[in-house]
């Protein structure tokens, strides 16, 4: 059988066994990644997964069932089971669950790739990492790191309704972490982040991140931080990297709009969110200069694709229009119980699992400025990059940030570099008080979002810029 057949023959066999609606996904993914530290390769990981996945809608009942074999007796079976979940689920859940429209597709979509990352030989990727760390400890890390990870993911959708799509989606990501030891101290510097930078792009995207070039940079600012002086604990102006800004977007936007949160369904595990449907279109989330949108139509950004796992579309809409909460991430289903008419946020991080509302890219439009001209009009205040840690409560609303670095900024000018820089706040007030906003935006990919039960890892992308934020409690009180 070839792929559509396998989900073809799944999608029969649920309606055959009472489903109204019913989906199946094939899908094929291949991983790879590759550590190093302190200039030799430490470790290397790579793996192949391939399966079927089918959720049946009996009443008011999902069932989901996957199975690692595509043959016809397989993908039969697991359709059958699926409907046998959906009945039995809908014996103890509440109205008939409705779907929100979804037209009918047969399409193709590949997302874009110069350079295949698998075409690329082990070696020239492993002389790239012990390269990058050499090259680190060479200029004074005590420590030195790099990674690179990559996949390859193909899909193949059926649905009742028609649907027949399948999608090629190549993502590749990489960092380096300098570390310095001092006395009952230790530093890093990350590059191009904490995280890495990751898209849906092939190896070019590691090439173009030059970890080598900018390792010895790391290490010097890594063992710079370890005698500077702290962060001064107090309320100024806060100005933020793009990096930062881009945790920021997700922690503190991304999963408070998603409507599964919203509606209690994720209470569970993930928690809920402090948004209330009925100030949908009218509550202030924060100043005029916010717009965040969900794009995942965005060329190379981590969140994109041309069709979610329910068949929708990729379409940009917004989240939030000069400082009004106007949208949320949806599926069919939750949007069709929160009355609304659009979906398209549902992804799954595998065949066998089941998919659920999930991040595209949620990003915040660029502003007028530049972060030159943010620092200049800044008297005083503190300019924080590069992510270390987070906590956020369960709403995701109050929430608490380190940064690997900061800088005072006196007079218009960036002064004394600032070690254990951090900063707290209260999400909508911390977005209302969002005064400048620069224009030089990247979308930085997140790579391990996690969320349900069984947990899943998303790769989800969020433009951002700098940006300063007035009057925030920066530093830890004695």
């Amino acid at each position: 059988m070839n792929h559509f057949d396998a989900a073809s023959a799944a999608v029969q066999a649920a309606l055959d066994g009472g489903a109204r609606y019913a989906d199946a996904r094939v899908m094929l993914r291949r991983s790879e990644s590759m550590t190093a530290r302190d200039g030799d390769v430490e470790d290397l990981e790579s793996g192949e997964s391939a399966g079927l996945g089918v959720r049946a809608l009996v009443g008011s009942g999902w069932g989901f069932y996957a199975v690692p074999d595509l043959s016809d007796a397989a993908a039969r079976s697991a359709g059958r089971q699926a409907a046998l979940i959906a009945a039995a689920s809908g014996l103890v859940a509440g109205p008939e669950i409705k779907l929100v429209p979804s037209p009918p597709i047969e399409a193709s979509w590949a997302s874009e790739c110069a350079v295949d990352p698998f075409g690329v030989s082990l070696s020239t990727k492993g002389d790239l990492l012990v390269a990058a760390t050499a090259a680190a400890k060479s200029a004074g890390a005590d420590l030195a790191e790099a990674l690179y990870q990559i996949w390859d993911t193909r899909k193949w959708f059926v649905s009742s309704e028609g649907h027949r799509i399948d999608q090629h989606i190549r993502e590749t990501g990489g960092s380096l972490t300098a570390s310095a030891y001092g006395d009952g101290e230790v530093q890093r510097r990350s590059w191009p982040s904490q995280r890495g930078q990751y898209r849906t792009s092939g190896w070019e995207n590691i090439d173009e991140l030059d970890l080598v070039g900018n390792a010895p940079r790391m290490a010097e600012e890594a063992r710079a931080l370890l005698t500077a002086p702290l962060c001064p604990s107090g309320t100024t102006d806060l100005v933020l990297g793009g990096e930062q800004l881009s945790l920021q977007i997700h922690e503190s936007v991304g999963h408070a709009i998603e409507l599964d949160r919203i509606l209690g369904w994720e209470a569970a595990f993930a928690g809920t969110s402090w948004l209330d449907l009925s100030r949908l279109g009218s509550l202030r989330y924060g100043s005029e200069l916010m717009n965040i949108t969900i794009d995942p139509t965005i060329p190379g950004a981590l969140g994109s694709f041309g069709f979610d796992d329910e068949g929708t579309p990729a379409a940009r809409r917004d989240a939030v229009r000069d400082g009004i909460w106007v949208g949320v991430l949806a599926g069919r289903d939750s949007a069709a119980t929160a009355g609304l008419s659009y979906a398209g946020s549902v992804r799954s991080d595998g065949w066998a699992r089941l998919p659920m509302v999930r991040m595209t890219n949620v990003g915040l439009e660029p502003g007028p400025h530049t972060l030159d001209e943010i620092i200049a009009a800044t008297d005083d205040g503190v300019f924080m990059d590069t992510n270390r840690s987070w906590s956020i409560d369960d709403r995701r609303l109050n929430f608490q940030f380190g940064c690997e670095v900061g800088y005072e900024i006196k007079k218009g000018k960036l002064g004394r570099m600032l070690r254990n820089p951090t900063y707290t706040g209260i999400g909508p007030r911390f977005w209302q008080s969002m005064d400048m906003l620069s224009s030089e935006s990247v979308a930085w990919g997140t790579p391990n979002c996690g969320k349900g039960q069984p947990g899943q890892v998303g790769h989800t992308g969020h433009p951002a810029a700098p940006a300063r934020f007035k009057d925030v409690r920066v530093g830890v009180r004695a």
